[in-house]
């Protein structure tokens, strides 16, 4: 009888270890699944081999080349002598200096160093300026003095006191939209963020469109006749919003983050990760930098169809300043034939199919990206194109008066 006892108990014994084991088992294999849910990035160059062409058009965009390492190649300003300094009205001047192989934002007060910080990282692809950014540690941090591209000079940069501050910080949120990656490695809620330096990708490249690619390349490098296109987000085949998601996760105005920042990849919803705002805001309160989301959608042609911002920008190409390419994308929807061809065209003639843009589209001085330059007391606005399709009357003028002198 005992003999009998002692087997069963073995026996239970033998089956609830096996229970657990598989248990255990089971809870490995959820942990594997929900970290395979986050791919690894592959890396721009590596879609080169397959999409050559894409890829040597997208390296020379604005997007591509929005952050890059602080190198003679991507750093706007010069540093000849004479073109190389910005002077405070307190008498201290900050001078861009190179020294060996690294380039310096150097503060001198009545000609003593007093501070010097290493270009690290140029944020701007120099279309209307670049900032550059410092790292102290794991950190990074802003410098005081940017690179306006309109005036070809050297600013305080925008938002800065009149003085040499080398102290405001970068969060995670600045480089969300200013890179494709950046791994943050300090605990939620702590400030100044830290960031592993080696986790960076720069640029907004393909896999911030497209999600992070491994799994798609390493599928395809073995598969090659496999044209598929598999583990990978493919925007044409997204709803709307979702593509206009992607678009405002950086050109949706100011978004209240309501989980940490790159938690939203390609094909997602933004409202699972920010707190949007559906109040229908004023168009003038709209700034034309950073919420062109917020400007187009106010806009008639907008509300009239179902444009995306995809409708109009080919982000795979550089197209800045190509207007009589956005404005033939304009005619594909205002046709004659359909009765929406524009009024002047009775006046100017085919001519005025070339220049949608400046008359419905022109640029406007913006309030949050004005700088100071050199001894003047009045901030010098960059100049963005307006995402608010509307009638500019004395816009249209100026366009006319062009136009009739051709």
């Amino acid at each position: 009888m005992d003999k009998y006892r002692r087997s069963i108990i073995t026996m239970v014994t033998i089956v609830m270890m096996v229970a657990l084991l598989t248990k255990c088992i089971g809870r490995q294999n959820q942990e594997e699944v929900k970290t395979s849910d986050w791919p690894e990035f592959a890396g721009s160059a590596a879609c080169e081999g397959c999409h050559k062409d894409i890829y040597a058009a997208h390296i020379k965009t604005a997007h591509f080349l929005t952050t890059k390492p602080a190198t003679e190649t991507y750093i706007k300003g010069s540093f000849a002598a004479g073109k190389n300094k910005f002077l405070f009205n307190n008498g201290m001047e900050v001078a861009m200096e190179k020294r060996n192989d690294s380039f310096y934002q150097v503060a001198y007060l009545n000609g003593i160093e007093k501070k010097i910080r290493r270009f690290d990282i140029v944020i701007g692809s120099g279309t209307k300026g670049q900032s550059f950014l410092n790292w102290k540690g794991n950190r990074l941090f802003q410098m005081p003095i940017t690179y306006f591209t309109a005036a070809d000079q050297w600013s305080n940069s925008p938002g800065y006191p009149g003085k040499a501050a080398f102290d405001r910080p970068i969060t995670s949120r600045c480089m969300e939209c200013h890179t494709t990656y950046a791994e943050v490695i300090s605990p939620i809620g702590k400030e100044p963020e830290a960031f592993d330096r080696n986790k960076i990708l720069y640029g907004v490249d393909c896999e911030k469109c497209h999600g992070p690619a491994a799994l798609h390349v390493e599928f395809q490098t073995k598969n090659p006749l496999d044209t598929t296109g598999k583990y990978i987000v493919k925007p044409e085949q997204l709803s709307r919003q979702q593509n206009l998601d992607l678009c405002a996760l950086c050109h949706g105005g100011r978004l209240v983050k309501t989980s940490p920042s790159f938690s939203f990849t390609a094909g997602d919803t933004l409202s699972k990760y920010f707190a949007i705002d559906t109040s229908r805001k004023n168009v003038a309160d709209i700034d034309v930098h950073g919420n062109q989301y917020g400007l187009l959608a106010s806009s008639k042609c907008f509300n009239k169809s179902q444009m995306t911002c995809s409708s109009c920008h080919n982000t795979h190409e550089n197209e800045k300043g190509k207007l009589e390419v956005f404005s033939q994308r304009c005619l594909s929807c205002h046709k004659q034939e359909d009765g929406k061809q524009c009024k002047l065209f009775a006046k100017l003639g085919p001519v005025i199919n070339k220049d949608c843009i400046d008359c419905h589209m022109p640029k406007q001085a913006s309030r949050s990206i004005a700088v100071f330059l050199q001894g003047e007391n009045i901030p010098t606005p960059a100049l963005l194109r307006t995402h608010f399709i509307s009638i500019y009357p004395e816009e249209t003028k100026k366009v006319q008066g062009k136009m009739a002198k051709k």
